[in-house]
């Protein structure tokens, strides 16, 4: 029996993906972060994990949520029932951001506010933000104008906030952009603007994320007005003894039954809505949903699978490293660590390899998955390097958002459209589960060990991640306006020194 070859090629791009993860992990066993045998079977059993999970993964999405957020969008453009599309446009993003696992993580580390609580509030600012982003599409506001007016509304309300709860806040719109929801949303977003035919069109297909990013900070810190959490009540991920390659694989074994519900529950809600829509519409034939059936099973398998590796084998052993090199005698040794795992972890994100496909389709090859990507992992790794500053340091996160979202706000006015839209977009997306559940306890390790504050100085690196490619990519594509300038200006200048030449010899 042969090995599906689009399967073969997605496995590939997730090694190439992972390899330099382990590569870095390995290094710091070796020199200043030295772990036990047992640590690294099971660091190792987790690689493996996620590296065929993100690569059944993916080829799940290309199956199944992309055609399914396609489909749903044009046919909810074409619909004359305007307040009906909107009402379903609300109920999806509340259905699928309680489904989100990152969410699930979050809500526990807070625990003044019941879980119920905080995870509904950060759904019914998602719900909302969608409902937003899809009058946006439909009335061709400019995202950039929506991005000012929010992010303004934003920090007025974080002056407000206590001050423990602002990170926190600001992680909430980062970990609700997961690997359930992005594909889903973006493609939702490509269907709407695809029944458009004007030449904003292809622009206005990008910014769902980034609106959609927005409405758990604002409802969150909303909500922190009235809860003010004392502690993140954070407990250090226990690392188990690992024996044998057997011991290894029963932590793993008994891992996935979780998981396994875990994700059930989070596309549960999509399948449902999906299976509403489809027969009430009738819009996909036999093949296509034989083909979206297929879809979704390996994207439940591949993000069990995933969820499992990194939760059980990446997130001890993040938490472990980052207390080690903390506690060594070259603790500033965290900044250029924290940026090489930026740089390269951001690569491993499920997410992302949705989102770089997805941008090179949709702009035909203007921006590259290359560029994509190389602009993704710079943005990173100022966030990983910034991020251990803060834990080594104890500085105010606002002092760093606040000048880099007014930066970023600021570049929307100079760059084409599309880029504004791909750049918060991206922001949502590099903020996924490998950040969570690997640079995150990383910082949460090291400041355990400085003896710092979890809530003000580790939390926060998610709300960093999210807020520095919205500066790269942009400047990428302010980079691509400049050199299409010149060009045109170099082309114009020889274009008259031919005319002259003619004009010279007649």
């Amino acid at each position: 029996m042969s090995i599906n070859p689009q399967l073969m090629e997605k496995i590939r791009e997730s090694l190439s993906s992972v390899l330099p993860i382990t590569a870095i992990v390995l290094l710091l066993s070796i020199t200043i972060a030295p772990l036990t045998p047992g640590a690294m079977v099971l660091f190792f059993f987790g690689a493996l994990l996620l590296i065929v999970g993100t690569g059944i993964f993916t080829l799940g999405v290309d199956m199944s949520m992309t055609p399914m957020g396609s489909g749903m969008g044009i046919y909810m453009s074409q619909s004359r029932r305007k307040w009906l599309t909107l009402g379903a446009a609300f109920v999806l993003g509340l259905l699928v951001t309680i489904a989100e696992p990152d969410l699930q993580v979050l809500a526990t580390q807070v625990p003044a506010i019941p879980n119920l609580t905080l995870i509904l509030t950060v759904a019914v600012g998602v719900g909302l933000f969608l409902v937003l982003a899809l009058v946006r599409i439909l009335l061709k506001i400019p995202l950039s104008r929506l991005l000012v007016i929010f992010y303004i509304l934003v920090f007025l309300l974080a002056i407000l906030a206590p001050n423990d709860f602002i990170p926190v806040a600001f992680d909430s719109g980062g970990v609700t952009t997961g690997p359930i929801t992005v594909p889903f949303i973006m493609a939702l977003g490509v269907g709407l603007a695809t029944i458009r035919s004007d030449k904003n069109s292809t622009s206005d297909s990008f910014g769902l994320v980034a609106l959609c990013s927005i409405g758990p900070v604002l409802s969150v810190l909303a909500l922190g007005i009235g809860f003010a959490p004392d502690s993140a009540g954070y407990t250090p991920s226990a690392l188990p003894d690992i024996q044998t390659t057997q011991d290894a694989a029963r932590e793993f074994a008994q891992a996935i039954p979780h998981y396994a519900r875990e994700v059930a529950v989070a596309l549960v809600p999509i399948c449902l809505l999906f299976l509403v829509f489809q027969l009430l519409t009738r819009r996909f034939h036999r093949t296509q949903l034989l083909r979206i059936a297929l879809g979704l099973v390996y994207t439940y398998v591949g993000l069990v699978m995933f969820l499992s590796g990194v939760n059980v084998g990446f997130m001890p052993i993040g938490e472990l490293i980052g207390a080690t090199v903390a506690g060594s005698s070259l603790p500033w040794l965290l900044i250029p660590i924290g940026m090489v795992m930026g740089y390269f972890i951001v690569a491993a994100e499920p997410a992302v390899h949705v989102l770089i496909k997805q941008v090179e389709e949709v702009s035909m090859g203007a921006v590259s998955q290359r560029a994509m990507r190389r602009g993704l992992s710079i943005g990173v790794a100022v966030s990983g390097g910034i991020a251990m500053g803060r834990v080594l340091t104890g500085i105010s996160i606002l002092w760093f958002l606040v000048p880099g979202y007014a930066f970023a706000l600021g570049l929307t006015f100079f760059v084409p459209q599309m880029f504004t839209g791909i750049a918060f977009d991206s922001g949502g997306v590099a903020s996924g589960p490998m950040t969570a559940t690997f640079l995150l306890p990383f910082a949460m390790g090291a400041c355990g060990a400085l003896g710092g504050s979890i809530m003000t100085d580790a939390f926060g690196l998610v709300a960093m991640v999210a807020m520095t490619p919205l500066v790269t990519i942009q400047l990428l594509g302010l980079a691509g306006r400049v050199r299409r300038k010149l060009a045109r200006r170099a082309l114009q200048a020889e274009i008259a020194r031919a005319e002259d030449t003619i004009l010279y010899y007649d």
